[in-house]
C-alpha cells in the first residue's frame, strides 16, 4: 500500500509539472503588451497640443486634432483621398500665434484660420510630394517639394511671390515619397534637411551650399536646438543629438523603454525643460490597424530617459498614429522659431 501511494504521489507530481509547463508555454507565445497598463502622466491632460498623423487607413477622413485642458477643442479634417484618388497624408504643422494652422498633407499645403477657412493653399504639381512646411513670421512660409527636381522655397503666402528657391540634391530624384519629411530654417537663417533617402541631416546655408552634415540612417526630422546641436528622430526608433562636430552627446531608443513597444520615430522635439517629446508611429509595423490601440503615440522623456508621459488615446478620442504634435503650453512664438520642434 505504501509503495502504491508513491507510485501515485509521483503520478500526480509529473501530471502537476507537465500542467504548469503546458501554462508556461501559453504564456510565453501571448503577444506582449505594447506598453505598461498604467501610464505616467496625465494623458490628455498633460499639455494642450496641436496633434497630426499620416495613413489613418481606417478613415475616410484624416484629422487634425487640437487639444485643450484634457478634451479635444477643435478638429480639421481633410479627405484620405483627394479629388484624382491620390492618398493625401498630413504631417508637419504648426499653430500660430492668432490660432492658425499651417499644414502640409502630401498633395499639397494650406492655412487654415480658427474657423475652418483655407486662407493660403498650394497644390503639389503632378509627380511632387509635400511633407514639410514651416512658418516664418506670419506672411511667409518654408516648403520643400520632394520630387524632380527636389526643392525648397520660401514662399509669400500674402503675393503668391516665391521669394528664395534652392534646388536640394537627392540620390533619387525619381522618386519623390521619401526624399524628405523635416526642412526646416534655423535661427540664423541656414536650412537644415533631413534627408530620409540618403541617411544624412544636411545644414545649408542661404544660397544652398552643404556646410554641415551628420550621416544617419533615415532621418525623419532634425532640430536645432538652442544650445547649438542637433537633435534627430532618425529610423528605426532612435533620436540622437549631436554636436557641431558630430559627436552624439544624447541618444534616446526603444532599449532605454523595454516596457514600451517602438516604431518610426517621426518627430522629437525638445522642451525648455530639457525633457524631449517623440511621435511614435505604429502602422508600417502593425500592419492589422485592430492592433494600433495598445500602442503609445507620444512619449515625453527627460534628459535621464525616464518616460513621464505617455499617451495612448485610441477610443473617444480616437487620435490615429501620431506624426507630428506642437505642445501649446511651450514658452515662445513658434512662426519666429522660438520653439525647439
Amino acid at each position: 500500500m505504501k509503495l502504491f501511494r508513491l507510485v501515485f504521489a509521483a503520478a500526480a507530481l509529473v501530471v502537476t509539472d507537465s500542467s504548469l509547463a503546458q501554462t508556461n508555454i501559453v504564456a510565453t507565445n501571448a503577444p506582449a503588451p505594447l506598453a505598461p497598463a498604467i501610464l505616467p502622466g496625465r494623458g490628455l491632460a498633460q499639455h494642450p497640443f496641436l496633434y497630426t498623423g499620416e495613413w489613418d487607413h481606417r478613415k475616410t477622413n484624416q484629422t487634425i486634432f487640437v487639444v485643450r485642458a484634457g478634451k479635444v477643442a477643435w478638429t480639421y479634417d481633410i479627405p484620405f483621398n483627394s479629388a484624382d484618388g491620390t492618398m493625401e497624408e498630413l504631417g508637419d504643422a504648426t499653430m500660430l500665434s492668432n490660432g492658425n494652422i499651417v499644414f502640409c498633407r502630401k498633395v499639397g499645403a494650406s492655412e487654415v484660420t480658427p474657423d475652418k477657412k483655407i486662407i493660403w493653399n498650394l497644390d503639389a504639381p503632378k509627380g511632387t510630394e509635400i511633407h514639410s512646411i514651416q512658418p516664418i513670421g506670419l506672411d511667409r512660409v518654408l516648403v520643400t517639394q520632394n520630387g524632380n527636381p527636389a526643392k525648397l522655397m520660401l514662399i509669400n503666402i500674402a503675393t503668391g511671390k516665391t521669394e528664395k528657391e534652392l534646388t536640394l540634391p537627392v540620390p533619387h530624384p525619381e522618386k519623390a515619397h521619401l526624399q524628405f519629411r523635416r526642412v526646416h530654417q534655423t535661427k540664423d537663417g541656414t536650412f537644415l534637411a533631413a534627408h530620409l533617402d540618403n541617411n544624412k541631416v544636411v545644414e545649408y546655408d542661404a544660397a544652398g551650399k552643404a556646410i554641415w552634415s551628420f550621416a544617419v540612417k533615415g532621418p525623419w526630422s532634425a532640430t536645432r536646438l538652442k544650445n547649438g546641436n542637433t537633435l534627430i528622430a532618425s529610423y528605426h526608433s532612435t533620436v540622437v543629438e549631436v554636436n557641431h562636430q558630430g559627436e552624439v552627446v544624447w541618444q534616446f531608443s526603444e532599449k532605454d523603454i523595454p516596457e514600451y513597444r517602438c516604431f518610426i520615430f517621426q518627430e522629437a522635439s525638445r522642451l525648455a525643460n530639457g525633457n524631449t517629446v517623440i511621435c511614435n508611429w505604429c502602422p508600417a509595423d502593425i500592419r492589422d490597424p485592430k492592433k494600433w490601440p495598445g500602442s503609445v503615440q507620444v512619449l515625453e522623456v527627460t534628459p535621464e530617459k525616464k518616460v513621464v508621459w505617455a499617451l495612448s488615446e485610441w477610443k473617444n478620442p480616437d487620435l490615429g498614429p501620431a506624426s507630428s504634435i506642437q505642445l501649446l503650453d511651450e514658452p515662445g512664438v513658434a512662426e519666429n522659431g522660438d520653439l525647439q520642434r
